[in-house]
């Protein structure tokens, strides 16, 4: 699934360093008054994380799994290497707990 932020955001900006791939933002380009996630450059943090970082630093827990956007581990990692042409990331079959939250069963969420 893809992270939102939801309308309970404090705005304290803790999650927007945290993202690997620049996707969250103030908000002001969507017409919001809080915290946003580009779903087009999140890939929850696949090959970078084993958990979200947003979801990992919020203090209000409004970075949540958006159930409107399911998308894959494969589709997640694939966005990574597009967004991020010169990094190096694992195959597929060689992500972990540490590198997907599709394999860490204790991240925030997990249950969702």
């Amino acid at each position: 699934m893809a992270t939102i932020i939801t309308d309970e955001c404090i705005n304290c900006a803790v999650c927007e360093p945290e993202c690997p791939n620049e996707a969250i933002s103030d908000g002001s380009d969507a017409g919001l008054d809080f915290y946003y996630i580009d779903p087009e450059l999140c890939t929850e943090c696949v090959g970078f994380h084993g958990q979200e970082a947003c979801q990992e630093v919020c203090p209000v827990d409004c970075c949540i799994p958006d159930v409107d956007i399911v998308e894959t581990e494969e589709v997640l990692l694939e966005r990574a290497k597009t967004i991020h042409p010169d990094g190096t990331f694992p195959a597929l079959e060689d992500l972990t707990n540490m590198t997907s939250l599709f394999r860490n069963p204790d991240r925030k969420n997990a249950n969702l």
